[in-house]
């Protein structure tokens, strides 16, 4: 079992920055896979960035150039830095750990950027 604990989130105006935070109950080394994935309002969740255990990167091209996974693993955590922010990044963003078969999620944090 991996919990995930998400923060960060809030209200940020356009070509702002925040740096989202994804707290793991386990080691990252042991994760396959950590992602961030976004749902903004009326829409499906979509893949926002990954990171693969052995420190591989990548990213939709809508946020490339923009956004960072990056992880701290003497604290399990993993951040997404968020970026030249537009009101398009609106949404709720979620932390989600691959280990084996199995697949867990956070609860959300809520990016606002206003148009």
């Amino acid at each position: 079992q991996v919990q995930l604990v998400e923060s960060g989130g809030g209200l940020v105006q356009a070509r702002g920055s925040l740096r989202l935070s994804c707290a793991a109950s386990t080691s990252i080394f042991d994760i396959d896979f950590i992602r961030w994935y976004r749902q903004p309002p009326g829409n499906e969740r979509e893949l926002v960035a990954a990171r693969t255990s052995m420190g591989s990167k990548a990213y939709a091209d809508s946020v490339k150039g923009r956004f960072t996974i990056s992880s701290d693993n003497a604290k399990n955590t993993v951040y997404l830095q968020m970026n030249s922010l537009n009101p398009e990044d609106s949404a709720v963003y979620y932390c989600n750990a691959i280990k084996g078969s199995n697949s867990y999620w956070g609860q959300g944090t809520q990016v606002t950027v206003p148009s």
